[in-house]
């Protein structure tokens, strides 16, 4: 590795919308997270299909889930050669890459006190296709302490956006949402709200074939409906207290049909404002309740280009500036694969990736497993 390359990091993330993969060039030199390059890469409609499907109990998992593994760790490897490519770089000059893989399991603490968390990769073929270290299974050992294993943006949030003497929040909407309070003080806390994205972009594609549901337009043709509003705040995950995280494991189509008996007759606009506005209220009630005091919330992940998303958290949070995170620095889409790299990074240091106070897990740990170039 030649001397540069080690405040050079790679940051990978395939998240719970299945939308794609996104990759930074993030550079640490001076003692901050820079990022320098950004690719992302659609998933091949087959692969994600597949991931999709490994979500659920299905025929053959095991040889799916491995073919699955090596298809991402190939489809990672060329957004990593179109990193290089565009920062004039080669492996020698990149100390590692961070690479979360992909979820398609979270049951936490689940069945034997210990649970698990699955995240699909193939982290010793990437090393291989890419002739570059790679630091992945980046969750289990916060699992093993007695954590939830998420989420882990919290730290990074921390080192990223903190500001002394100053309270805010930063707000991950991906699949999920997931909320980082910064306190003046110092101290940190973060969980899972609920659903970001995931049920938006279900129901959008199961009636109109688009992936999503772009700027926010079938929801903002629609009306909320209260009834089935209130069915949805009926699920114990939004009441139960932090540490917490969830998935697909939990919010899925499986749940979101239990609760369509509400509103009979329901117009598909109808519903997707009735989601939008669920993922909206769960965000805001978690702020509300547990840091009141707040009044800048900044808000990262793929949630931030649906403006009718952002309208109705900005509406139940009029006391807030509600802000993306591209008014500090870094793009919304580039706040998750950032963490990796730094995630990366504080692996190879040997210095804690985890906050015990946001996952629960009993202490500090090391993060990752090293698979070296």
């Amino acid at each position: 590795m030649r001397a540069a390359a080690a405040s050079r990091y790679i940051g990978l993330m395939s998240g719970t919308s299945l939308d794609g993969i996104d990759g930074v060039l993030a550079d640490f030199s001076q003692g901050k997270c820079l990022v320098t390059q950004h690719a992302s890469a659609p998933l091949a409609p087959e692969l994600r299909a597949e991931l999709l499907a490994l979500n659920t109990p299905g025929d053959n998992e095991l040889h799916r889930a491995q073919l699955a593994a090596n298809a991402l760790a190939r489809a990672c490897a060329a957004l990593v050669q179109q990193l290089l490519r565009q920062a004039a770089l080669d492996a020698a000059d990149i100390a590692a890459i961070g690479a979360h893989g992909q979820t398609v399991r979270h049951r936490p603490g689940a069945f034997d006190a210990t649970g698990y968390t699955v995240q699909l990769n193939n982290p010793a073929l990437l090393a291989e296709l890419t002739g570059i270290t790679v630091v992945a299974d980046l969750r289990s050992r916060d699992l093993a302490a007695g954590g939830q294993g998420a989420p882990l943006v919290p730290a990074f949030h921390q080192s990223c956006f903190a500001r002394p003497g100053q309270d805010m929040a930063v707000l991950n909407l991906g699949g999920m949402s997931n909320l980082t309070v910064l306190s003046a003080t110092g101290q940190v806390r973060g969980w899972d709200c609920g659903p970001g994205n995931v049920l938006l972009d279900l129901w959008c594609q199961r009636y109109t074939g688009q992936p999503c549901d772009r700027d926010g337009a079938l929801a903002a043709s629609g009306q909320v409906q209260d009834a089935l509003l209130r069915s949805l705040l009926t699920e114990p995950y939004f009441s139960r207290p932090a540490p917490k995280s969830t998935g697909r494991d939990l919010f899925n189509a499986r749940w979101l049909q239990q609760h369509l008996a509400a509103a009979p007759g329901a117009r598909v606009q109808d519903v997707q404002a009735t989601l939008t506005e669920l993922s909206a209220h769960c965000c805001a009630q978690d702020l509300r309740r547990h840091a009141p005091a707040t009044r800048q919330l900044v808000v990262c992940g793929g949630g931030v280009r649906n403006r009718e998303l952002m309208r109705r958290l900005q509406a139940q949070l009029p006391d807030v500036r509600v802000m993306s995170s591209d008014a500090l620095g870094i793009a919304p889409e580039q706040v998750e694969a950032a963490a990796f790299a730094w995630l990366a990074r504080q692996c190879l240091h040997g210095e804690p990736g985890n906050l015990p106070a946001v996952t629960g897990a009993r202490g500090p740990r090391i993060l990752g497993a090293i698979y070296p170039a």
